[in-house]
């Protein structure tokens, strides 16, 4: 390790970098800044050297040339055991730099403001910055980066024990983190010009998603697995990336992927509504006068199911509600997680009495991702979300169309069906699910297994299929369970056997012309 004699410093945000460089400056290092940054310095008694002086070339063009010079550039590149280098930095007056400090112009920060113009976003696109500290990256055998003001008080620590000395290790580090950084900015101006460009363009060539760790989880599919969440870096968190935790210990892997079917299924209605998740997959779903009758209705779709589930509200959670999710768990067992935008104080104060109940709030539910994203081997696939809701219309195919109390139902175990894993048939009465069948291989398979959940509520129940019945065997079994109106999305050759087979029973069927497998 060398010690650290000289220092450039330019930063945008100038939080603690007061105390950073009178700490160096007591350990003897030179320091060079330019423009606000050095008048800041100065006045807390710093003694800097301008970088204009230094170059012998003053700031230009609203400042858009500063640092852009080779004795800038030089001072960072040159190789300290290269004599072709070091002759270089002789011959043209050049003086190493041993550390920099720069974080940039605040691109992403001012993007997102709504008014924004394209001219302030591209003067808000900062070239000398960027530049430094991959020059410094590059170099990390012999400078030291720093774009975080995070690091500042860790790095002087160090330099204070080794006598302005910054060890290897701390090089290679920060240059890790600046070119993360820079990567990280760079794909925040490919995305907003992206959108200049063309607004319409629905998949780009080249799809940069820069991802920040949020979370270390508790495991992943399996205790034997290593998790963490990511969320989108550089835009406005939305979804569970904004989502707040309030109680309980740490979420997995599982946790993550079934609050997101939760919340899908919650920002679909306006009315009290309750979901409970297992397996990526409702158990129970239901919607009420109030939030306390909705979850105990979702809950009394398949309570043996729900053990360990995950319990999503649409409703600022009350007493009355708190009340049935601790009776819930007192006579059916162990829930892992509650997801709502909100909690009043008694309700929180009572949920946070069982200690393994991990409470979530997410006051937006509404807010969403521009893409839907699944990872598969090499790669990952993209799509649009399935933000299709109920249909505005539904298409009576049969002799008989189904009564307003029968539509009613429909509707609502069309969209239960939409969440729930393919192949999917959800039976229900009125406003809540009485019967699941979800995540196996045949329609028929579905169709039984939600018949066997619902048992005698299936009598006089109606039907939701995500997707057509490529043969009626699966209507057969609706109507010897008693069911009385089917929704579907219809497009099967098979239709009309489908459309004779419920007018043989009295059956209403109607097609919605959507489909939503869900994988």
């Amino acid at each position: 390790m060398a010690r650290v004699q000289t220092a450039l410093i330019s930063v945008f945000d100038k939080a603690g970098i007061q105390e950073f460089a009178q700490g160096i400056a007591e350990l003897g290092v030179s320091i060079l800044s330019s423009g606000g940054t050095a008048g800041q310095l100065r006045a807390a008694g710093v003694d800097v050297t301008d970088v204009s002086d230094y170059t012998g070339f003053p700031e230009m063009m609203d400042g858009r040339i500063k640092t852009l010079h080779p004795k800038v550039h030089g001072g960072l590149l040159a190789l300290r055991d290269n004599p072709e280098h070091m002759a270089a930095v002789v011959r043209h007056g050049i003086t190493l730099i041993d550390l920099v400090v720069v974080n940039l112009y605040p691109f992403e920060q001012t993007v997102a403001k709504p008014d924004i113009t394209l001219a302030e976003a591209i003067e808000n696109i900062d070239i000398g910055g960027p530049s430094m500290l991959r020059s410094a990256a590059k170099n990390h055998r012999s400078v030291a980066v720093i774009c975080n003001p995070a690091r500042y008080g860790s790095l002087l620590d160090e330099m204070r024990r080794t006598g302005g000395e910054i060890s290897d290790a701390s090089r290679a580090g920060l240059a890790v983190e600046a070119f993360a950084h820079t990567a990280r900015y760079d794909a925040a101006i490919h995305n907003y010009l992206l959108k200049q460009v063309d607004a319409n363009e629905t998949f780009p060539s080249l799809l940069l998603q820069p991802l920040e760790k949020g979370a270390q989880l508790r495991y992943g599919e399996n205790p034997h697995q290593q998790a963490a969440f990511y969320r989108r870096a550089g835009v406005v968190p939305v979804g569970l990336a904004a989502a707040r935790q309030l109680h309980g210990k740490e979420l997995s892997f599982n946790n993550y992927l079934d609050l997101d079917t939760v919340l899908g299924f919650v920002r679909e209605f306006e009315q009290p509504a309750a979901i409970v998740v297992k397996h990526n997959s409702p158990c129970g779903a239901a919607l009420g006068d109030t939030l306390a009758t909705a979850y105990r209705d979702a809950l009394a779709t398949d309570p043996v199911s729900a053990f360990g589930g995950i319990i999503g509200l649409n409703q600022e959670v009350d007493a009355a509600t708190a009340e049935a999710i601790l009776e819930g768990i007192e006579q059916h067992g162990f829930m892992e997680c509650v997801l709502a935008p909100g909690y009043e104080a008694d309700a929180l104060s009572a949920l946070r009495e069982m200690k393994n109940l991990r409470l979530l709030e997410l006051p937006d539910l509404h807010a969403a991702g521009r893409w839907a994203m699944k990872q598969v081997s090499g790669g990952v696939v993209v799509q649009t979300p399935d933000d299709s809701g109920a249909p505005a219309e539904l298409k009576a195919v049969t002799k008989r169309p189904p009564a307003a109390e029968e539509e009613s139902a429909l509707r609502f175990a069309w969209i239960v069906c939409k969440h729930t894993k393919s192949n999917a048939i959800v039976i229900a009465r009125e406003r809540k699910a009485v019967g699941i069948g979800g995540g196996v291989t045949s329609r028929v398979d579905a169709a039984l297994l939600a018949v066997q959940k619902a048992g005698a509520r299936a009598k006089g129940a109606v039907l939701a299929s995500d997707a057509f019945f490529p043969y009626p065997d699966a209507v057969e079994t609706a109507a010897q369970a008693g069911v009385t109106a089917i929704v579907q999305p219809g497009g099967s050759r098979n239709d009309e056997e489908a459309i004779a087979t419920c007018d043989k029973h009295d059956i209403a069927m109607v097609f919605t012309g959507v489909r939503h497998f869900r994988h």
